[in-house]
């Protein structure tokens, strides 16, 4: 995107020890709106997703898989949407209206309660307003998240400024920590307060939160740069696909008359590469007069593409299968299971304190905080001596072990799982679903530090693999793949809670996914989730062999020659 030129910025001085070029706009004045937008929008929502199982099965009376396979379906959304957010924010309305189209869509949501009625039994007029509400809380999400930290980024982004990376920096550290925050406030005070106050509460209380957070982002209107639209890298992608499909009457071996686009003279590919070639059709000029422009552009974008969109889309294409392995842990770490469990146990951690069950997901998000600093502060200088890569170990390594620690969380889940079913059957529970054993929750613990730590190692690794292996124009695709690859897996998880439900009930049978966990067999499915693990884990090293070292893999090596006009002769095949 194009940012705005602006003449002034008095913001920076304090941060930089000097004054900076000055603008009338951006800056750190900007800072407060943009960060409480997103963190409360996050506070919000994510203090609505731990306990919502327990809302839909107790207050809708839903069945534990149809309610599993809602929050499924939401969360692929929200994720999914973020990508529908970010092309519409690059594309055409530009980021400052995004955000605040995802603002307004936060704030409509209507809740059971709202419905004045009881949900004793679902019907249509209670059902649609609760999908309702997560579409358009999917679409708030979707539009903000992807959107707030590029946005604010912008207030910043001053080439002028000699110490420019040194304040992005600054930035970005502010807004995680922000992000981080939120998000260990929504798993304790909201889970908290929704567990002893009463769902009218604890939903009203991140519904205040987000008009708080639109008329905040609103506030500071007059003070931000609005950076304005341009051609986004995905429309860049399908153009590829559709110019390529346009012209495959081309055949192989190209003729040496044919000639390739280039975008720009100063282009550092000569030409495309072998891999996947049939793409190549492409960027090949047929007709020079009816192609190009006389400036030497594309007249068409949808019919003739450059040389370096080729390319990109070939780079892209040639990470799938290993973006693909992420998707089984993704999987494991998104279960709703995990809440109706803790609610079944004891958990007090004193006498007179007892941990919402919605908030075990917690220990998840403070392993992954506590292990990340860890690894950048202490392990990876050490391992860096031995090993000679700066990040002690690299990006394939850690998603390996990510996904060693994945399998080894749904051993453990499956085992204390088949503890706590023996445990109802000792104490003669079996047939109560609401009844609370005679057994710790702390129990559930080590299976969610394992999956913090498998979330820690593999999903960082897999967005720094990306990254190394992507060109620089490239750089948010990693994170965009990692937000696709969440709504993929959530999808699939949906799916398969479905198929396990019908094939186990089958014939009147109790089904491992019961709504009374007692009659059912969660065991059975960690079980399954830890298998899936572990042929994923051996499709992972399948896939290694195919990837060659990122420091290696310098595709952008050939220069065109200065003198070219824009596009240059393809190699015979």
């Amino acid at each position: 995107m194009e940012a705005e030129e602006m003449d002034v910025n008095p913001e920076e001085e304090s941060l930089l020890g000097h004054s900076p070029p000055r603008r009338t706009k951006g800056g750190l004045k900007t800072m407060p709106f943009i960060i409480v937008n997103e963190a409360f929008e996050r506070l919000a929502s994510q203090g609505l997703m731990p306990n919502m199982i327990l809302y839909l099965t107790r207050i809708y009376h839903f069945q534990t898989v149809t309610a599993s396979s809602i929050l499924f379906i939401w969360s692929a959304l929200s994720n999914g949407l973020a990508l529908f957010g970010a092309f519409l924010s690059d594309s055409y309305l530009g980021r400052f209206r995004v955000i605040f189209l995802g603002s307004i869509s936060s704030l409509l949501p209507l809740s059971c309660d709202q419905l004045k009625h009881k949900c004793s039994a679902p019907n249509g007029a209670q059902i649609i307003p609760l999908l309702s509400s997560f579409l358009l809380m999917s679409v708030g999400a979707g539009c903000i998240r992807p959107c707030s930290i590029a946005f604010g980024a912008d207030q910043f982004d001053n080439k002028q400024n000699p110490n420019n990376e040194r304040v992005l920096e600054t930035y970005f550290n502010w807004y995680y920590a922000s992000t981080g925050i939120s998000t260990v406030l929504a798993m304790t005070v909201i889970v908290y307060i929704q567990d002893h106050l009463g769902w009218s509460v604890g939903f009203g209380i991140p519904a205040i939160l987000m008009v708080f957070s639109a008329l905040m982002f609103l506030i500071g209107s007059s003070l931000y740069i609005k950076a304005k639209p341009s051609e986004s890298l995905f429309t860049g992608f399908f153009q590829v696909l559709v110019a390529a499909f346009r012209k495959r009457e081309i055949q192989y071996p190209l003729d040496e008359e044919y000639k390739c686009y280039h975008r720009t003279r100063q282009s550092k590919l000569l030409s495309p590469t072998e891999e996947f070639r049939c793409l190549n059709k492409a960027c090949v000029v047929q007709d020079p007069d009816t192609e190009l422009t006389s400036d030497g552009l594309a007249s068409n974008p949808w019919r003739l593409c450059s040389v370096e969109q080729l390319e990109s889309l070939k780079a892209l294409l040639k990470v799938i299968p290993m973006w693909s392995t992420g998707l089984v842990l993704i999987l494991t770490m998104d279960q709703g299971f995990l809440t109706l469990q803790a609610n079944s146990m004891d958990r007090h951690l004193f006498s007179n304190f007892e941990i919402p069950a919605g908030s075990f997901s917690l220990f998840m998000i403070i392993t992954l905080t506590i292990w990340v600093a860890f690894y950048d502060r202490v392990l990876a200088p050490l391992l860096a001596r031995y090993t000679g890569n700066p990040q002690g170990l690299s990006p394939i390594v850690r998603m390996g072990m990510g996904l060693i620690m994945s399998f080894i969380a749904m051993v453990l889940a499956g085992v204390v799982e088949s503890i706590r079913l023996k445990k109802a059957v000792e104490e003669g529970v079996e047939d109560d679903p609401d009844a609370v054993l005679d057994m710790s929750a702390m129990w559930l613990v080590p299976q969610t530090v394992c999956i913090g730590l498998a979330e820690a190692l593999n999903a960082i690794g897999q967005i720094q693999f990306f990254y190394m292996l992507f060109p620089k124009s490239m750089s948010s695709v990693g994170v965009a793949m990692y937000t696709f690859g969440m709504a993929l897996a959530s999808l699939i998880g949906s799916l398969l809670v479905n198929i396990i439900n019908s094939i186990t009930s089958h014939g009147g049978k109790a089904s491992w996914l019961a709504s009374n966990l007692n009659e059912g067999h969660l065991d059975y499915y960690y079980w399954l989730l830890g298998f899936l693990n572990l042929i994923n884990f051996f499709y992972f090293l399948f896939c290694c062999r195919f990837y060659k070292s990122p420091h290696n893999s310098n595709m952008l090596s050939k220069k065109v020659p200065e003198k070219e006009s824009g596009y240059a002769p393809l190699p015979s095949a």
